[in-house]
């Protein structure tokens, strides 16, 4: 009998690794094809876009010719800015010639070629859980409403009742059928975030409350799920409040072409409560009705594909990232390329923390073993040849480091003379730290929209994790301008604050990113008027735990910088993370109550609504202060 069950498991082992094998094989032979490119009669035939110096080339025309031909239109080039296609398509058809692009595998183009080359079989394709994003207006309930359908509390971890960060989650209904939900921030600085939840789902739940009606958010979210051509639901919710208003909210849609059914659309509304978990078996019933309708269907014998969802860098475990299927089956000791990143797929977790061995399409799980932390939005195939996967990496590293320095060497010549009419020239340089990739990109893209006249904003930095010395010592170099350091929703530690200080250097935390653009818009305009600022008291580090039966959880702490006083806000900081942020319950010497704890001193604390201190834990208390005018 062992013999046998020995002999089942075996051919299952040999075909992953011969479909490994084959799948290299065959993306080595398309990497060594070579296409004939250049003028070929009468025809500019390319592969991929070209640096100015390369296409004058192979057009036989001078580097100077095309450089004259963009000055003309008031851009400043150089041999080096990499030419898009439609520029290219542009110059051929100026220089006579017509242009045909010839589809070619290279390291460069693997993700976006591989997809256009690869089919599947109809008879290989079996049915998948639908992809659903939720997606509206902040406070809404977009975060309740999934909260209830998996019925654990995701919004009580959310500073200001906002999703910072996309997750991801599947849930069986009571049939036993899965859906699988991406759950998007809220506010406008995340539309980038909110427009790749877009592209790989399936269903778009719009969901406005009944009690508010149609917001900026709302339109946003309106516009993103028209992009993504996909199947919309509405899900008016809060309609338990005083004051809710579902026809209000149907008529107010139909401006934005989303028309109910019962009104001769083709658009499903459903009416309900998120938090009193009322209309949701309707939601789901929804979301499987237009699930079998559209007959969503993926190949699951064969090597894993899928999206980056969200990473981090974790301190004790490096890159995590939270990803999904779309695609194939991804095995715990895969070895996969995301985007710039590669690694052997060591752990897999689902978005309960259990152990995954096998990931199929729609899946998502969390991975750990990349080399680095990759962006959200990232692209990502099992290739099971380290070699390959790791030229192919750093190969999409350098198309991306390509594409900033042309971004950044294209200049107007309109901005150019402004800048001189105008004198000295005011930049504003920032250094973005946060807490997961996701926020990082969100950060970037909204900070980059921001348009002042006559100042200029540069982001110099703008990675995951804590505030560091590296970072203060790069601010410190800078000469043009001021310097800013922007930590959303992590906190640097007492040594990076007091060299702040030393260098002269600003640094701002926050929690909720459309904070920062406020702030940094008024900031630039002049209009900042803070009325109060929050100085940091002390630190204290947690260095044993007690339970008790009726206090909660105690931390044994000592007092590493500054004081602590009984009444301080506090902040509790695991990794260089804020994890929780409240006031103390207790402080105590021994077993006496005392107001405040200085540097050096010991004793006991208790958090309001907080118990799970830990060995390790940073408690940094801190205070607002009225600033005088």
């Amino acid at each position: 009998m062992a013999k046998n069950i020995k002999t089942n498991k075996k051919p299952q082992q040999v075909n992953k690794k011969e479909m490994s094998k084959q799948h290299a094989k065959q993306i080595k032979q398309q990497l060594n094809e070579t296409v004939a490119t250049g003028i070929i009669d009468g025809v500019f035939v390319y592969t991929e876009a070209l640096r100015i110096a390369d296409f004058a080339s192979q057009i036989g025309k001078s580097v100077a010719e095309i450089l004259k031909y963009f000055f003309a239109q008031g851009l400043m080039l150089n041999q080096n800015v990499v030419l898009s296609e439609e520029q290219m398509a542009e110059l051929a058809l100026e220089f006579g010639f017509d242009f045909r692009k010839e589809e070619s595998l290279t390291k460069e183009n693997f993700f976006e070629a591989l997809d256009a080359s690869e089919e599947d079989k109809p008879e290989d394709l079996e049915h998948r859980a639908p992809i659903v994003t939720i997606m509206g207006h902040v406070d809404h309930g977009k975060t309740t409403l999934l909260d209830s359908i998996k019925n654990t509390n995701v919004v009580g971890g959310e500073a200001g009742g906002i999703t910072q960060a996309i997750g991801a989650y599947q849930v069986k209904n009571k049939d036993g059928k899965k859906i699988t939900f991406i759950d998007t921030p809220g506010h406008e600085a995340f539309s980038e975030m909110r427009s790749r939840g877009a592209n790989v789902t399936d269903i778009v739940i719009l969901i406005v409350a009944a009690d508010d009606g149609v917001m900026p958010q709302t339109e946003e979210a309106i516009d993103h799920a028209k992009l993504a051509n996909v199947p919309i639901i509405v899900f008016i919710n809060k309609c338990d409040k005083p004051g809710a208003d579902p026809e209000r909210v149907k008529a107010e849609l139909m401006k934005y072409e989303i028309v109910a059914e019962e009104y001769g659309g083709d658009i499903p509304f459903v009416q309900g409560s998120a938090k009193q978990k009322i209309g949701l078996d309707q939601l789901e019933e929804t979301i499987l009705l237009i699930a079998e309708m559209q007959d969503y269907k993926a190949n699951p014998n064969k090597l894993a594909k899928g999206v980056v969802i969200e990473a981090h860098l974790d301190k004790a475990k490096g890159p995590v990232a939270s990803i999904l299927v779309k695609e194939g089956t991804l095995d715990i000791r895969d070895m996969i390329i995301a985007g710039t990143t590669y690694g052997n797929i060591k752990h897999m977790e689902d978005e309960t923390n259990k152990k995954v061995l096998k990931a199929g399409p729609s899946k998502p799980v969390v991975v750990y073993g990349l080399n680095e932390v990759p962006s959200a939005g990232d692209k990502f195939i099992v290739m099971n040849d380290e070699k390959m996967a790791r030229t192919i990496a750093e190969a999409q590293a350098e198309k991306k480091l390509a594409a900033e320095r042309q971004s950044n060497q294209i200049f107007s010549l309109d901005s150019i003379k402004k800048h001189i009419d105008d004198g000295e020239l005011k930049a504003i340089n920032l250094i973005v730290k946060a807490d997961t990739q996701g926020s990082v990109e969100a950060l970037k893209g909204s900070l980059t929209k921001i348009d002042i006249p006559g100042v200029k904003l540069n982001i110099i930095r703008a990675s995951v994790g804590t505030i560091t010395l590296s970072d203060v010592t790069l601010a410190s170099t800078v000469t043009d301008g001021i310097v800013l350091i922007y930590g959303f929703n992590v906190r640097p530690d007492a040594v990076v604050r007091k060299k702040a200080e030393e260098e002269g250097i600003e640094i701002r935390l926050h929690n909720i990113i459309y904070k920062v653009i406020e702030e940094l818009e008024d900031a630039a305009k002049g209009m900042l008027d803070p009325e109060y600022k929050e100085v940091v008291t002390g630190s204290a580090e947690i260095r044993a735990t007690f339970k008790h039966s009726d206090i909660g959880t105690i931390g044994g702490f000592h007092i590493t910088d500054g004081s602590i006083e009984r009444k301080s806000k506090v902040r509790i900081i695991r990794n260089g993370i804020v994890i929780y942020t409240g006031e103390l319950a207790t402080l105590k010497h021994l077993k006496d109550d005392i107001k405040e704890a200085k540097i050096n001193s010991e004793g006991g604390l208790t958090i309001k609504n907080f118990n799970d201190i830990k060995e390790g834990d940073i408690v940094e208390g801190y205070k607002e202060e009225e600033v005088k005018k």
